[in-house]
């Protein structure tokens, strides 16, 4: 696997100027390099740059601009006429000239006006293809390069294992290793080779932000070591080690009481000291604040900001607050020791000199816009919405529908919203959806793209998201009753805060259609009519009676701006769906958590659900079949061997193309504690023509065999270890085996993280 050089690698002559920096800045002029200032307090009444407003909140210098456009309803060329003008106030009329970190969001594209907006985190991770996460954010890369932004406070490592949580849309899914190799490549393509022309990735929420009380937003998380280390910090650790990500985020909440922003340990001992990062921490945005406001583990802003920095946060995020005068006056009073505040600013200027920023700050106004959402974009982000769309289920091959059908239903409250194709940090659902940066294609649209001429289209909305009110329904049952199939787009609303049914801050109790779009699908399911689901949604949505009585289920996600296209591609067998769920669909709530890769699965049921989830972990149908035949263990006893090798042949024996997701998992059979079921060791998307077969050769390091022993060492102990190669983690093809004969003691500084995948 390529490893990234480190990124944070300044000459002699830089580290020399950085420290000449360093000794002639004031207190105010080194707080104000770790903080940020959100560019709506740098505008006049009229939403114009205002020098006066530069000078005020900018005199000493400043971290980073939040925000610069990502706030605004302003366009490239805009954006970039701003960032120079701030840049200019800072490098011309500040006594140090230190030109200023712009950040902004990328997690489903550059969340500016006008940029491409790909599929939703979730949708990503559907796909099984890390190179597509790579290739996307070096499209969002040169967005934002063009515009003057540096840095992006993304990717989303959390990992999913209570779909409770609003922000479940935004993670990779619930397995650990599946998450650091779709984020591992989304940091490579957003930093490229040379930071001095990349953008600076985020990693967070560092850490366990998804696996809270009660799936809830900001709150404690109950997450033992052992689980901890194996599942929740383990994509962090990959994506340092091997991309060298250069920043990352502290989380809101507490673990076992201690704040995550005001941990030394997860934010000094285990982030720097074990796993050499040398990038920035920067808060999420109020975490400081919460020391006082949630945590109460800080009586004042004195204390909380003294918490957070000798923990190990470098960068107060989105305002200069805390760590400006409460921390200026503590420093002078002695209360906190001045070397904190050197750190932070030292390991903050080093980033933007790695960023190029000390050598030109400034963008081409002129060119910005020719950069944004080009025909290439578009069609990248319709290529990861197609191969993102999981095929649930497909009764009696209903589908691929006929574009010549005679009539067709459209129906449903997303089957003509543009909004509802996107997640929660995109541009329209998080800043504005009174804006249309980039045209969106609905499915509806989709649908009609692909019809003869001679098709009559029948559309009705049937009913709203955001409400239980089934007025609307017999209009979409006349409409279904006049087709000769039903396309029902059903599902979620993306939001923040106080909108949607799924996003930040959108927790639910329930993980069930929302409104009354449960009992719109009863009734067109009554009219006798083909009844296609199309779902596009942010948490996996679960109806049991859904999965049992409709004939054909498509999971889309949030598919983005060319999301209708991709849609009717699969609906109309343009495309054959190849993606595979990253999550565990459940039958209701009370499952969380239930991942497949728990450690023990109760041999009994509920009193009235099964034990199992309602989909598993991996699943995906084709409009093809494949076969699973040749399986290979070598060798099959490890005595000084430090990999294994394990290939299996698959072959398309259906009638059209297709792709497949091979999936390796492995199980330690005993163990001095007690171990997962089964585990991701390896994956591999392939596509084969009808009657092709190749061969998948997975070469497993055998530190992929390791965990956390009962002296927190990590190891791989000697003994059996099964071998399953499938196309789910319950659709198991092909099941082997092969024995470590002796123990060995995991270097972690040395230690490989990837299964290595070979085609012929």
């Amino acid at each position: 696997m390529r490893k990234v050089t480190i990124v944070i690698d300044l000459t002699a002559a830089q580290e020399s100027q950085l420290e000449e920096l360093l000794v002639t800045m004031t207190l105010e002029e080194k707080a104000a390099q770790i903080a940020a200032v959100p560019v709506q307090e740098l505008l006049d009444d009229k939403g114009k740059l205002s020098h006066a407003q530069l000078e005020k909140h900018l005199c000493y210098g400043i971290g980073q601009i939040a925000r610069l456009s990502g706030s605004l309803e302003v366009g490239p060329e805009q954006a970039a006429q701003m960032a120079n003008e701030i840049q200019h106030f800072l490098t011309a009329e500040t006594r140090l000239g230190i030109p200023a970190i712009v950040h902004e969001e990328c997690l489903s594209g550059l969340m500016v006006r006008n940029a491409t907006i790909f599929p939703q985190a979730i949708g990503l991770a559907s796909t099984w293809q890390p190179s597509l996460a790579e290739q996307m954010t070096e499209v969002v890369r040169r967005q934002a390069r063009a515009i003057g932004v540096h840095h992006c406070l993304s990717p989303v490592l959390d990992v999913a294992w209570d779909p409770r949580w609003g922000r479940t849309e935004e993670t990779m899914g619930e397995d650990p290793y599946l998450v650091s190799r779709m984020t591992t490549a989304f940091v490579r393509g957003l930093q490229g080779d040379d930071l001095h022309k990349g953008v600076c990735a985020t990693l967070k929420h560092f850490v366990g932000y998804s696996f809270s009380e009660g799936g809830r937003n900001i709150t404690s998380a109950h997450i033992p070591r052992r689980e901890l280390r194996e599942i929740f910090l383990y994509p962090f650790e990959v994506a340092i080690r091997e991309a060298n990500a250069g920043a990352v985020m502290s989380a809101y909440h507490d673990i076992d009481g201690i704040p995550c922003s005001a941990s030394r340990e997860l934010l000094t001992d285990i982030l720097r000291n074990e796993w050499g990062f040398d990038g920035v921490v920067v808060a999420d945005y109020g975490t400081i604040d919460f020391l006082c406001t949630l945590h109460h583990t800080a009586a004042d802003k004195t204390e909380a900001a003294r918490q957070a920095l000798e923990a190990g946060l470098d960068v107060e995020l989105p305002t200069w607050n805390y760590y400006r005068q409460p921390l200026i006056e503590a420093v002078r009073d002695g209360k906190i020791e001045e070397k904190y505040l050197d750190r932070a600013v030292r390991r903050h200027l080093r980033l933007k000199f790695a960023l190029g920023l000390f050598d030109d700050p400034f963008v081409d106004e002129t060119k910005a816009a020719r950069v944004f959402d080009m025909p290439t974009d578009r069609q990248l982000s319709r290529e990861i919405a197609r191969r993102s769309i999981v095929l649930l289920k497909n009764e009696k091959q209903l589908l691929p529908l006929s574009p010549d059908i005679e009539s067709i239903a459209v129906v449903g409250p997303n089957a003509d919203s543009k909004r509802n194709l996107s997640g929660d940090y995109s541009y329209p659902v998080h800043i504005s959806d009174t804006v249309e940066g980039v045209p969106v294609v609905t499915v509806l649209q989709g649908i009609k793209a692909k019809l003869s001429d001679c098709t009559q289209v029948h559309y009705a909305p049937g009913c709203q998201i955001m409400s239980d009110s089934t007025e609307q329904i017999p209009e979409a049952v006349q409409a279904a009753q006049a087709a000769d199939v039903v396309v029902a787009v059903v599902g979620d609303e993306s939001g923040i805060s106080d909108v949607g049914t799924t996003g930040e801050h959108r927790d639910r109790t329930e993980i069930t259609l929302p409104g009354g779009q449960e009992e719109l699908l009863k009734a067109l399911y009554e009219t006798g009519t083909p009844l296609v689901v199309v779902l596009i949604n942010g948490r996996p949505l679960s109806s049991p009676w859904l999965l049992e009585n409709v004939p054909a289920i498509l999971e889309a996600w949030m598919p983005g701006e060319e999301g209708g296209h991709a849609v009717a591609d699969v609906l109309f067998g343009d495309y054959n769906p190849g993606g595979k769920l990253p999550v565990s669909i459940l039958h209701n709530a009370g499952q969380a958590p239930a991942p497949y890769n728990r450690r023990i699965i109760c041999f009994k049921p509920y009193v009235f659900t099964p034990a199992e989830p309602l989909l598993p972990f991996g699943h995906g149908l084709s409009y093809t079949e494949f076969r699973y035949s040749q399986l290979q263990v070598t060798p099959d006893r490890l005595d000084t061997q430090d990999e294994v090798t394990i290939s299996c042949t698959v072959e398309n024996t259906g009638k059209v193309a297709g792709d497949e997701v091979v999936q390796l998992y492995f199980r330690d059979e005993v163990a001095s504690i007690s171990r997962p079921r089964k585990q991701l060791a390896g994956f591999a998307r392939i596509s084969l023509e009808p009657g092709e077969s190749r061969q998948i050769i997975f070469t497993v390091p055998v530190e992929q065999l390791a965990f956390y022993d009962r002296q927190m060492r990590l190891v791989v102990e000697p003994g059996d270890f099964a071998i399953m190669i499938g196309s789910s983690s319950e659709d198991i093809r092909l099941e082997g085996s092969f024995t470590v004969l002796h123990e060995r003691i995991v270097a972690t500084a040395d230690r490989r993280y990837a299964t290595e995948v070979a085609i012929e």
